[in-house]
């Protein structure tokens, strides 16, 4: 029975056709598994511990560890394993916080070149010495070959962004390589792709620039200048997000209210008729292939045609060098023009916002109609600038903006509809060029993205109605006074320490994702937070909320609530400005390595 469940619960994943779990050999020195457990119900359906252990054990000895990446804890103590176990949590269904990449690809890359664990945080410069030693030793003994083991949950979104990240980043591979490879060995025929988050397929195309310019990274402190939505529906709330404590929680730093929107142009799509509520429901204008272009867009810099001629949203100082640039449509924003009597709609422009104008930003009681005379309205039919009272000020480069749209039920039933739900995670730093810039990315930008290319719910493609056409996120850098400007994370050498993150709580409960319960179908209203949106937002977790508002209510909301956002088992996931000054990141050291990439795996290689 317990097998049954197992074979379910892994669905579209395959299985070890040897030991019957769920897991796979990527490479011959890195395996993918589901998330272990040693406690009921889990281990029923998921790997038991002790069988991962045992199997292990059995073909490679002493020579495995594991690297969990799970924000909501592993669901087993670190003993059990044998303390051969490295940290790096982020929460399911998102990217892992860039500067954890360079420890994770480091520490792999050090325990399959023959250096212990613990030597990675406490090991003396005697044993330093004598590493070169221990790598050589380990590659001439082919029968102790190391191996990575990499779980998340399901060993799929996570997993794959890191395992794909290690052979794009120590192994040369291309990025549609290491995909390739992973979904091969991941996941059964003809079932879909192994990494499939939009956000964490734009995190892979950011490792291969990273890799090709050096490994050098830069975190900085970033503002969220304005947001910038092109067709915006009615009833939507937005919030800015990021990662803190490590990266093993995600903190909401703001979320508009209706006060910080300027409705540039009015006539909300979807609000005129059914036709267009029809259209909503129904996805038009999904593109199938959003995937592979939120790769190659992530592999591209964010550069314009003509350095000279064209204007930045945020303009530069003088005395910044001209940046490295290839030919790219420059971001088109929403201007912010004096109304005529014709039409208050305005042209779509790469110019900057017009921060000397202290505009309003309530929108207007009855918005003017676009004017057939235009020759370039912004899609959907409606334009809008969020622009907050306060600045929103992130930790790091890391940025992940949310999107929910919600739609009032009967006032009697006291219940919000939710109707859509979407986010987008990017990197300032790869946004600012700064792989294609020596390490030294540009101190503002523009993030632009289309409705199709936002992640979906849990990891999945679906987002519900649509809530807007286009978004785009004016962002800068920022310094504090008495902070440093930004923090380097260079690439570890194969000699140096790589430090690993505090584990979450293995038991759970750690609350690492605000938005874990988010979801399509019926909510509470929230009267707290009525100046949000249109509709009022959620309160909480249905169940709860209904409870407080009586039998009457939770009926209702069993009666009606949708099984469309249901989980899927799938991870996978007073302020000054100055400019921040550039870095220079180590490199690995390549006389060191030379004998150990004979030893790398090649994509056309035989590997198990």
């Amino acid at each position: 029975m317990a097998s049954l469940l197992r074979q379910i619960v892994a669905g579209p994943r395959a299985r070890h056709p040897e030991a019957g779990l769920d897991l796979c050999y990527v490479t011959d020195n890195i395996i993918a598994t589901s998330g272990p457990s040693q406690t009921y119900p889990q281990r029923a359906y998921r790997n038991p511990l002790d069988r991962l252990v045992s199997f292990l054990d059995s073909k490679h000895g002493k020579n495995w560890a594991i690297w969990e990446f799970r924000g909501e804890g592993t669901g087993y103590p670190d003993e059990l394993v044998y303390n051969r176990i490295r940290h790096y949590p982020w929460p399911d269904h998102h990217p892992p916080p860039f500067r954890l990449v360079p420890m994770i690809v480091a520490s792999m890359r050090n325990w399959l070149n023959g250096n212990d664990l613990d030597a990675d945080g406490v090991g003396t410069s005697d044993e330093k010495k004598n590493l070169v030693g221990k790598v050589l030793d380990t590659w001439k003994d082919k029968k102790s070959s190391r191996v990575a083991v990499v779980h998340c949950k399901a060993g799929k979104g996570r997993s794959g962004t890191m395992a794909c990240s290690y052979l794009i980043a120590e192994c040369g591979w291309t990025p549609e390589q290491a995909l390739a490879r992973f979904t091969e060995r991941r996941m059964r025929p003809k079932f879909g792709a192994g990494v499939t988050i939009p956000s964490q397929l734009r995190w892979i195309g950011y490792v291969d620039r990273w890799a090709k310019a050096g490994k050098k990274y830069l975190d900085r402190e970033l503002e969220i200048v304005e947001i910038h939505v092109w067709g915006l529906r009615s009833g939507v709330k937005l919030s800015v997000e990021g990662f803190v404590e490590g990266g093993r929680k995600i903190k909401v730093f703001h979320t508009f209210t209706k006060k910080e929107r300027l409705i540039v142009e009015g006539n909300a799509p979807g609000d005129s008729s059914v036709m267009d509520m029809i259209y909503d429901m129904a996805g038009y204008g999904t593109n199938s292939t959003a995937g592979q272009e939120v790769l190659d867009e992530a592999r591209k810099a964010d550069t314009v045609e003509d350095a000279d001629s064209t204007k930045s949203p945020l303009e530069q100082p003088a005395s910044q060098p001209a940046p490295k640039t290839k030919k790219k449509t420059i971001p088109k924003l929403i201007y912010k023009g004096p109304k005529t009597s014709s039409t208050s709609s305005l042209q779509s422009t790469g110019g900057a916002p017009d921060e000397g104008a202290k505009s309003k930003t309530t929108a207007p009681e009855n918005p003017p109609l676009p004017s057939k005379g235009d020759t370039d309205p912004e899609p959907g039919g409606m334009a809008v600038i969020f622009k907050p009272h306060k600045p929103i000020k992130l930790p790091n480069s890391d940025v992940n903006i949310c999107v929910e749209r919600r739609n009032r039920t009967p006032t009697a039933m006291g219940l919000t509809m939710v109707t859509a739900v979407a986010h987008v995670w990017f990197n300032a730093f790869f946004e600012g060029n700064g792989p294609e810039q020596d390490g030294n990315p540009d101190c503002n930008g523009v993030f632009e993205i289309d409705w199709d290319k936002m992640d979906g719910i849990k990891g999945s493609g679906q987002k519900g109605t649509r809530a807007a056409d286009r978004i785009a996120v004016v962002w800068r850098s920022i310094v504090s006074e008495g902070e440093a400007e930004a923090k380097e994370a260079a690439m570890p050498s194969i000699d140096s320490p790589v430090p690993q993150m505090p584990a979450a709580d293995w038991k759970g409960g750690n609350d690492e994702d605000p938005d874990n319960e988010r979801h399509l179908g019926l909510r509470v209203q929230s009267p707290d937070s009525a100046d949000v949106s249109q509709a009022s937002s959620i309160k909480g977790e249905v169940v709860g909320e209904a409870k407080d508002k009586g039998k009457e209510i939770q009926d209702a909301l069993v009666a009606t609530r949708s099984d469309v956002g249901e989980e899927k088992d799938d991870d996978d996931s007073g302020n000054e400005t100055a400019q921040p000054k550039g870095c220079e990141g180590k490199q690995s050291d390549d006389g060191q390595l030379e004998a150990y990439k004979d030893k790398l795996p090649k994509p056309e290689g035989n590997e198990k």
